[in-house]
Parts: C-alpha cells; sequence; structure tokens
C-alpha cells in the first residue's frame, strides 16, 4: 500500500458535449431484475446532474489508497469544485507545502487536520508554518466497475 503525492496535479478535460443517457422513472433493486426496463422516460444531461459550477469544476484522477475506507480508490476519477466552501468534513483537495492530496478536512476550535480514510496514513496537522490551501472540494467519484 503507498499513497503517490502528486506534486502539480494535472486535470482531466471536461467535454462541453452533452451527454445523454436514458432514465428510468423508478428506482433500481439490488436484487432480482424488472422486466420493465427497457420502458425508459426521459434522456438525461449528466453534466445537469453532475456538475453544479461548470467553469470551477476540474475532473482529477486518484493516485494512491489514502482514501479507500470511504470507496476513494486508485484510478478514480474526482469531481472538485473550487465555488464551494470546505466545511468541516468535507473531502477536499487541498495543497499542503506544495503537495496536492486528497483527504478529509477537519475544522474544529481552531484546529485544522487532514485525516486519510485508511488507517495505515496518520492524520496531519496543519501548523501555522505550513504552506495550506484547500484548492477545492470533491463533489463526486467516478468509480469504475469493469
Amino acid at each position: 500500500m503507498y499513497e503517490e503525492v502528486i506534486s502539480a496535479p494535472i486535470p482531466v478535460l471536461i467535454s462541453d458535449e452533452k451527454v445523454m443517457l436514458e432514465v428510468c422513472g423508478w428506482s433500481v433493486a439490488a436484487g432480482f431484475a424488472s422486466p420493465a426496463a427497457d420502458h425508459t422516460r426521459k434522456r438525461i444531461d449528466l453534466n445537469k446532474h453532475l456538475i453544479y459550477n461548470g467553469d470551477a469544476t476540474h475532473v482529477f484522477r486518484v493516485a494512491g489508497d489514502s482514501m479507500t475506507g470511504i470507496g476513494i480508490y486508485e484510478g478514480d476519477r474526482l469531481l472538485i469544485d473550487r465555488s464551494i466552501e470546505p466545511k468541516h468534513n468535507s473531502i477536499v483537495l487541498a495543497v499542503l507545502n506544495s503537495e496536492f492530496t486528497v483527504k478529509r478536512l477537519y475544522k474544529r476550535g481552531g484546529v485544522v487536520k487532514l485525516v486519510a480514510e485508511n488507517p495505515i496514513y496518520p492524520t496531519t496537522v496543519i501548523k501555522e508554518a505550513d504552506d495550506f490551501t484547500v484548492w477545492g472540494v470533491v463533489t463526486f467519484n467516478l468509480h469504475k466497475l469493469l
């Protein structure tokens, strides 16, 4: 297990082209298949459902395993919105001493920490001498199943 630190992540370009998919009008059980699956109702644009602010949203590929405890794995793509105010417990892309990292943000009582979601990684307490900024807030994880 390792965590690769990226000094300058390269964003994945988001196409302006609409991506339209069929949407069913009912929930899908994780049990037996529904014979009504062929009767979809409408098409949706994934950009409208996944991106809140297109000008401030970027896609980054994950390197490392420090966030596997919440389902973020090596190779996943994260949608990161720079226009969202980071809050306590947000999953963020942070820059700490010129290195980018994805972690859970802890902000309570004047204490700021970056918390990994894998017990083999320590929590990082942000010190006054650290060069620290939150680059953006993670809004979605695009995890490939196949």
